[in-house]
């Protein structure tokens, strides 16, 4: 009888986190901006030969690195970050190997530990939900072969100092140590420069992803960045899909790219509302947590569930993160456009007064 590995045979199915697209989607941390009119324009200047043409990714590599400031060769485009994650992943993972993260965090992160019969390796954040770097130190051994690390964090919205990030990866010369800067662009002006993308030269075994789903407003061409030392980089392409990046999401890239203007007001838009929805936890009593991304993680209590329902019959989804370990009655909110946000405001009024009824 035909039978799968044991560790794909032993996973949970994961399903897709697209609950409904009936209201206003504020539970995938998608772009409620839509993405930019230059890049709305090329799509629909594409011709019959350049959609029938394999794609070449090695010219969209060039103008990443172009624009990140480094070397083609340290630079591998990924059908989003999904693709980025796991040819990582593969690429370093033994059975038996320890992969290592801190909770909560991103949820892809110990399925594909998992699929590749890896000893994943859990710390737990404490109730602030900071980055546990000194656990992190603590904890590494010579079986560590993968860390990860999303900076800032999903589903917390925290940023980690980037001291902390370079003594992990110092300390785990033999680890592939991946920063996950997925949602770098909606950082505060204390986070500007914190990139780790500068220190790639100096370490060897550090791995810096992005992606173009967020603040480019993407997330439907699937684009992903993965940058690394040019000899790390070089053993992924070896596994790599050789038309992985399709032609639509290459032809586009440029003026994404382009078109910095509109990533800047978007970016202006995402802070201003989400010091609205801070303010009116703060005026309704609710713990959140000081975001660096595109949404706010706040605890309503126990009623966490009857706070989404609510919330969904007002037409507007949010995230219940109350499975994420620490974030107990807990709910992730994306933050709309500022339009949108006057009637997401008024709903959160509304849905917490019900479910404190």
């Amino acid at each position: 009888m035909l039978k799968p590995r044991e560790s794909i045979a032993a996973l949970s199915p994961y399903h897709s986190p697209i609950v409904s697209r009936a209201g206003l989607s504020l539970d995938l941390n998608e772009s409620m901006a839509g993405c930019s009119p230059r890049v709305l324009a090329r799509l629909r200047s594409l011709s019959a030969a350049e959609v029938s043409l394999y794609p070449e990714r090695e010219v969209g590599e060039r103008l990443i690195a172009n624009f990140l400031g480094i070397a083609s060769d340290q630079v591998l485009l990924t059908n989003g970050m999904d693709e980025a994650l796991s040819l990582l992943f593969t690429n370093y993972l033994d059975p038996g190997d320890e992969l290592l993260f801190a909770d909560p965090t991103f949820v892809e992160y110990p399925m594909l530990g998992e699929a590749l019969g890896a000893s994943v390796v859990r710390l737990q954040s404490g109730e602030n939900l900071a980055l546990p770097g000194a656990d992190f130190l603590a904890r590494i051994s010579p079986r560590t072969r993968v860390i990860v690390i999303a900076n800032p964090n999903n589903p917390s919205g925290l940023a980690a100092p980037r001291a902390d990030l370079l003594r992990i990866a110092e300390s785990a010369p033999d680890a592939a140590v991946l920063i996950d800067e997925a949602y770098f662009e909606f950082c505060g002006e204390t986070m500007i420069g914190e990139t780790m993308i500068p220190d790639l030269a100096r370490h060897p075994n550090l791995f810096v992803a992005r992606t173009f789903s967020k603040a480019y407003g993407l997330a439907g061409l699937r684009l992903g960045v993965l940058t690394g030392a040019a000899e790390q980089i070089g053993y992924l392409r070896r596994f790599c899909l050789p038309f992985n990046v399709n032609a639509v999401a290459l032809a586009c890239l440029e003026e994404a790219l382009a078109d910095q203007a509109f990533v800047s007001d978007h970016v202006a838009q995402v802070k201003q509302g989400r010091e609205r929805l801070a303010q009116l936890f703060d005026e309704l009593g609710l713990r959140f947590w000081p975001s660096q991304t595109n949404f706010v993680l706040v605890r309503v209590g126990v009623k966490a569930k009857t706070f989404v329902e609510s919330m969904q019959r007002r037409g507007v989804l949010v995230r219940d993160s109350s499975a994420n370990p620490g974030c107990d009655g807990c709910v992730r909110i994306t933050v709309g456009t500022p339009r949108q946000m006057d009637g997401v405001l008024q709903a959160i009024r509304e849905a917490i007064a019900e479910s404190r009824v």
